[in-house]
């Protein structure tokens, strides 16, 4: 690993321990790449917290857009997440449309608005979870990839949602709601609801809803997985853990509203070594 993909494990390593545990899975010549594009993801998903309006942040993910598409190529030389995308991107010619499509879905991060539907959640689900396990397995072994990307898709639909629900106290406070429209109405909940907490047995059934969600997804993610090659399971180690949290979150009930669902660093080592031994 060069000095730049050693930062991007590094900044993984606080940011992101799951996916850093994941890296340390993987073929030792592919760690780097693998930190790279894991380390984007994070740069990404912690623009909303360093902005006060939307608009700053659509400026944000503009300039990653141009960087990977090519037209600011001198702006990567001082970011060393950027330059070890861009070499990343470069070694294992990984299709520049993903990251488009992934920075597009991730507008929806910087404002407000409500989750229209579940096609909506899931959607965005896969334009980002779904697509980081993809280019992942183009890393890994991009002969076998392209083969599985139905199996990438409802593991990063599993993992997105359950990502989404551990942080659903910290969504609440700055008024944000990823829950869909349609699945609070089907359990007689709303977003206003959601928010304000007046109601805890609602919110119970909306974030029970959303268990289920994530749970049928990682039952037909488990179900297919057991076709892919060894060559792309360190991918897929981060959203192998899943049940871990579900579990977790079941438990909290009520409290996942109020209080992030997280589990110990030996529970998250063990759940990842169990995983990667299956």
């Amino acid at each position: 690993m060069n000095a730049n993909e050693t930062h991007c494990l590094q900044l993984l390593r606080a940011a992101d321990p799951d996916r850093y545990l994941s890296v340390l899975y993987a073929p030792e010549d592919k760690r780097g790449g693998l930190a790279a594009l894991f380390a984007f993801n994070t740069e990404i998903a912690r623009i909303r917290d360093l902005i006060h309006d939307p608009l700053p942040g659509e400026i944000r993910l503009q300039w990653w857009r141009d960087l990977i598409n090519g037209t600011e190529p001198g702006e990567a030389s001082g970011n060393p997440v950027a330059a070890a995308l861009l070499g990343t991107i470069k070694t294992y010619d990984l299709p520049r449309t993903a990251f488009d499509n992934y920075c597009e879905a991730r507008i929806f991060d910087l404002y407000n608005d409500p989750m229209p539907s579940r096609n909506d959640l899931e959607g965005y689900c896969g334009e980002t979870a779904s697509a980081l396990i993809q280019l992942a397995s183009l890393i890994l072994d991009a002969a076998k990839a392209p083969q599985h990307a139905n199996v990438a898709g409802h593991a990063g639909v599993a993992q997105a949602i359950t990502g989404l629900l551990r942080l659903l106290p910290l969504h609440r406070r700055r008024g944000q709601i990823y829950i869909p429209a349609d699945i609070l109405v089907a359990v007689g909940c709303s977003g206003t609801v959601l928010l304000d907490g007046s109601d805890q047995s609602a919110v119970t059934r909306a974030i029970d809803a959303m268990i289920a969600l994530a749970g049928d997804h990682f039952a037909k993610f488990e179900n297919a997985a057991k076709t892919l090659p060894a060559t792309l399971r360190p991918a897929y180690l981060p959203a192998s853990i899943t049940p871990t949290y579900l579990r977790k979150l079941k438990a909290s009930g009520m409290n996942a509203a109020t209080e992030i669902a997280d589990i110990s660093p030996l529970r998250r080592q063990w759940a990842m070594f169990r995983a990667s031994t299956r």
